[in-house]
């Protein structure tokens, strides 16, 4: 009884590793096809192609953070609304609305309580209880909701950190 009871276990493992082999070889052969597609060529002094690339849009605190090309997030401090603020910059100067700030295509226009960001077709809406501030070349970005906040500080793409 025992010898059929070996015989069969032995059996169950060999198709196990089998079929283990199996799926394995083709998920590596699937993960080697993704890594080898070309890339889409994209027009000279464009980051995107309009053809093949839809706009952005949405309500993001975080909008500033899909800019890339715009600006580097350096820090992000989030709880509550007094731990943020005293992660605030020292030094750092309010930029009262409304307010429009360039930062090579990307433009933030700061109103009362939100901000809209545009690039190219690219369109954000930082929600309220958002506040900007100018930390030497830093933009810093405090948004409140609620008792909670989120901090947020950004360079400019291309500077180099201090």
């Amino acid at each position: 009884m025992t010898r059929y009871f070996f015989i069969s276990a032995i059996l169950v493992l060999a198709v196990a590793i089998a079929a283990t082999a199996y799926v394995q070889r083709d998920l590596i052969r699937i993960k080697i096809a993704a890594v080898n597609q070309p890339a889409t060529p994209k027009p000279e002094g464009s980051s995107q192609s309009s053809a093949t690339a839809a706009p952005f849009s949405g309500d993001a605190p975080w909008a500033l953070s899909a800019l890339p090309e715009c600006f580097t997030q350096i820090e992000e401090d989030v709880g509550s609304l007094p731990y943020v603020r005293s992660h605030l910059p020292k030094g750092a100067v309010a930029i009262r609305p409304p307010a429009t700030l360039v930062f090579g295509d990307c433009t933030i226009r700061v109103r009362a309580l939100d901000a809209a960001v545009e690039r190219g077709p690219d369109r954000f809406h930082i929600p309220p209880q958002a506040s900007f501030y100018r930390s030497g070349d830093r933009l810093v970005l405090l948004h409140a909701n609620g008792k909670r906040g989120e901090l947020r500080i950004y360079k400019r793409s291309g500077l180099t950190s201090q």
